[in-house]
């Protein structure tokens, strides 16, 4: 096994890495290594100390989108989970970044840091931040990706695609923090996410995660 992704499971983005290559049925290794205070060898692979890390034998990446595309064009073989057209390419790109660039700091640096996080590290919820976040700025994101799916099963060709994994990344997290999409404002977001919450490649590490944030909150609470 020569692939190894270095970083938290509760990260959306070593998720979406994980979940990348699952759905390729890749194997890797995980080794855990947080988000702040990493080890000095962890620099040699991800210079801005950022999570995650990776490496395949001797090459070391950085950037959970530039380790998404390095394993799609590495092991083109089914499923295709970048696209086949120039156009399908750039439009899954484009929704990937969306969602790490736009949803990430409303739904993981919001809500899943102050509801969820901040607990397990015996801090205060902002509950001012996470209100914000879902009455004032999630909405209009929601608006543009329902609008972007139209109808569709999935984001892009109506198929599985890194877009739709990096967007259900970012909605585990916020669920980690007891919110969910709005159904009868975004039925179609809401269905996406049921949809892709039951593959198995999300079904084999959503149960961990939340046991370790159930650790985490039970360790807290022993040492407050």
């Amino acid at each position: 096994m020569s692939m190894t992704v270095y970083g938290a499971p509760l990260s959306p983005f070593v998720r979406k890495v994980r979940l990348l290559l699952a759905e390729k049925g890749l194997d890797y290794q995980l080794e855990i290594v947080a988000p702040f205070h990493q080890p000095d060898w962890f620099f040699e692979i991800s210079p801005l100390g950022r999570i995650p890390g990776f490496k395949d034998g001797d090459l070391a990446l950085a950037d959970s989108s530039v380790i998404g595309q390095y394993i799609e064009e590495q092991h083109p073989e089914a499923p295709t989970l970048y696209g086949q057209t120039a156009a399908e390419k750039a439009r899954i790109r484009w929704l990937e970044k969306y969602a790490d660039y736009e949803l990430a700091p409303l739904t993981t640096f919001a809500i899943f840091l102050n509801r969820a996080l901040n607990p397990t590290m015996g801090k205060a919820c902002n509950e001012e931040a996470v209100q914000k976040a879902l009455v004032e700025k999630l909405p209009k994101h929601f608006d543009y990706l329902e609008k972007a799916l139209d109808g569709g099963d999935y984001l892009v060709g109506n198929r599985l695609s890194a877009a739709d994994l990096a967007f259900a990344c970012q909605l585990i997290n916020m669920q980690h923090g007891r919110e969910s999409l709005d159904a009868a404002r975004w039925p179609g977001l809401a269905a996406l996410q049921a949809r892709l919450c039951q593959r198995d490649s999300i079904q084999a590490i959503l149960p961990d995660e939340c046991r370790i944030l159930e650790k985490l909150l039970a360790r807290a609470q022993a040492t407050a």
